[in-house]
């Protein structure tokens, strides 16, 4: 606007210069090109930040697809549930000044999400048996696939003859991108470092059905299996303990046992859930299938945790 009024007073006589009609036809123009030129700008931008486009999971499908993959997962599993727990493989080592630094592993029958699923499950509870209540759970941060969680609970802890319970307070970042859970200690107590990592990667079962080769990637293993071949996972679990104050021995050494001992059961717990997950059938109505393994007890004498013999007493009843 500056520069159409210095234009007027440059000007010497009147009928040289432009006409009002003019001077408004070059002001719309202007706008109209400043306007176009914002937003391409505009729509440069917001395709340069779209994060749903960059939400991937591994190299699998956009993020918001992986339900449809577990289930397409799970009917592999239920195609075929045969599966043989092995015992978890634990290894304890002693660093300086820290009580122990623990790793466990373990191959577990269930695909990475859907162990991923019970490890944030908030009603984990009735999973994990060490843990006796869940006294607080906060979602501090929500990305989606990625969740900062500020949880606090009372653990239980058995060694021989010898129990009690903690009070645990940690924050949780659990990523479903790369199926890790990173645990951290929030509020300071007799705990100086209390921090670990659950890891969750896949292991490819039926290898066997890729006979040329043997495959090196996710999507390479369901190409050549042709969706056939389960997927289960590798579960490890590697936590650094380190108290205010670290006991002599050999007291150290109880406390060093009782440690292994509750991290052992946390991993025996997931392998139970996984087998009662495999146990299920996906076809049917959840509550159905809970009233026919009432039944199934009632009439029959079996053990609460024979869950094999129940289920295959509920395939016979519906062949006939």
């Amino acid at each position: 606007m500056n520069q159409i009024l210095d234009f007027f007073y440059q000007r010497k006589s009147w009928p040289s210069t432009p006409s009002v009609h003019d001077l408004c036809m070059k002001l719309h123009h202007r706008l109209h090109n400043y306007l176009q030129i914002g937003l391409k700008c505009f729509v440069k931008n917001d395709e340069k930040f779209d994060t749903s486009k960059s939400l991937m999971l591994g190299e699998k499908d956009p993020f918001i697809t992986w339900e449809t993959d577990l289930q397409r997962q799970m009917q592999a599993w239920s195609d075929n549930s045969h599966w043989v727990d092995q015992p978890p493989e634990i290894m304890v080592t002693v660093p300086k000044g820290s009580l122990c630094n623990l790793t466990i592993k373990s191959k577990v029958g269930l695909p990475p999400d859907a162990v991923f699923n019970i490890l944030v499950d908030p009603g984990n509870k009735r999973v994990f048996k060490n843990i006796k209540a869940v006294l607080s759970r906060k979602v501090l941060v929500d990305e989606g696939p990625r969740q900062l969680v500020e949880v606090e609970q009372s653990a239980i802890w058995r060694f021989l003859w010898w129990s009690g319970t903690i009070l645990v307070h940690v924050l949780v970042d659990q990523d479903r991108r790369d199926h890790t859970v990173k645990f951290k200690q929030g509020k300071s107590g007799f705990m100086e470092r209390f921090e670990g990592t659950w890891r969750v990667e896949p292991l490819f079962i039926d290898e066997e059905l890729c006979s040329s080769h043997k495959p090196k990637s996710w999507t390479e293993y369901e190409s050549c299996s042709r969706g056939k071949g389960r997927v289960g996972s590798i579960v490890s679990l590697e936590q650094l303990i380190q108290p205010a104050f670290l006991p002599p021995p050999p007291i150290s050494w109880y406390l060093r046992g009782i440690t292994a001992r509750t991290t052992e059961i946390l991993m025996q717990d997931l392998l139970a859930e996984a087998q009662r997950i495999r146990t299920l059938d996906n076809g049917a109505d959840t509550k159905q299938n809970q009233r026919i393994q009432v039944d199934s007890d009632k009439k029959e004498d079996f053990p609460a945790n024979d869950i094999k013999r129940r289920w295959r007493l509920r395939k016979i009843r519906r062949i006939r």
